[in-house]
């Protein structure tokens, strides 16, 4: 994508953390946004604070489990806006503990955001983004979609799914010629936003901001990337799982904290 300036800019789960970041991102490079969000009374809160600034934005209350809501969110959007140049499928929630220890519903409903409702928000939308002359989608998975994660296995398994589909679908893309439509996955590390309170970063990385995250995530945009992979331990994390055998390298995982690092997860207290 060469520029931002005047891209209609379509974020899911946007109210807060990640989401929000990214959609202050997008904002200073000149994009126009459409936030969406669960959390109706915080949406309107994060808008309320991009209206003072000047930029342009609209709200839209939205479950992204809601198969038929998604579809009614694109026919809203389309008569309000018109079609979006970049989606951003950032919806998402994690659950940590021991896999029996967490209730069955939650498990289910880990996939059912992360995975179903990015499906269906892409489904919906993707007719836009072909449309257009330069567009982009956006994908949040994570560090966890390259490694197993013990205390978090329906999370990480669900990330795993997302890059498998961002990679799925490029790959579609290109083959129907839709060579200008880009697709971007991110994957980072532990992301300080208090849905991964309690977890601990490896050894030799850090909690990072959901501000330097989204500044990494306009850049990738701008320069077509395929992934955001940081820190640098995750940029070297899918060589190196290649490289190496699997009993060893779960060996180095666990040396570094990788494995146990979801073991004091608490999360967000609404979770």
């Amino acid at each position: 994508m060469q520029s931002l300036a005047g891209k209609l800019v379509l974020i899911t789960g946007s109210a807060a953390g990640i989401g929000k970041a990214i959609a202050k991102a997008f904002a200073a490079g000149g994009a126009q946004l459409v936030l969406v969000d669960l959390n109706a009374a915080q949406l309107e809160a994060t808008a309320a604070e991009f209206a003072k600034t000047g930029t342009r934005v609209r709200t839209y209350t939205l479950d992204v489990t809601d198969t038929q809501g998604v579809l009614a969110l694109r026919d809203r959007v389309h008569q309000d806006v018109g079609p979006i140049d970049v989606l951003v499928n950032n919806a998402g929630l994690v659950f940590g503990g021991a896999f029996l220890d967490v209730p069955l519903e939650k498990h289910l409903v880990t996939y059912r955001v992360n995975v179903l409702g990015l499906v269906a928000m892409t489904h919906a939308f993707l007719s836009d983004l072909i449309s257009r002359p330069d567009a982009h989608l956006v994908n949040t998975a994570s560090a966890s979609g390259y490694v197993g994660l013990p205390m978090g296995t329906t999370y990480a398994s669900s990330k795993w799914a997302v890059i498998g589909f961002s990679e799925g679908i490029e790959l579609e893309l290109r083959e129907l010629g839709h060579h200008h439509v880009h697709v971007t996955a991110i994957c980072p590390s532990y992301v300080s936003t208090g849905l991964f309170d309690g977890a601990k970063p490896p050894m030799l990385t850090r909690m990072l901001t959901a501000d330097r995250l989204a500044d990494k995530v306009v850049r990738a945009v701008l320069g077509n990337r395929r992934t955001v992979r940081t820190p640098w331990l995750i940029a070297v994390t899918p060589f190196l799982k290649g490289l190496l055998p699997f009993r060893f390298f779960y060996a180095v995982a666990s040396m570094l904290g990788v494995t146990t690092s979801m073991t004091q997860w608490k999360g967000h207290k609404a979770a």
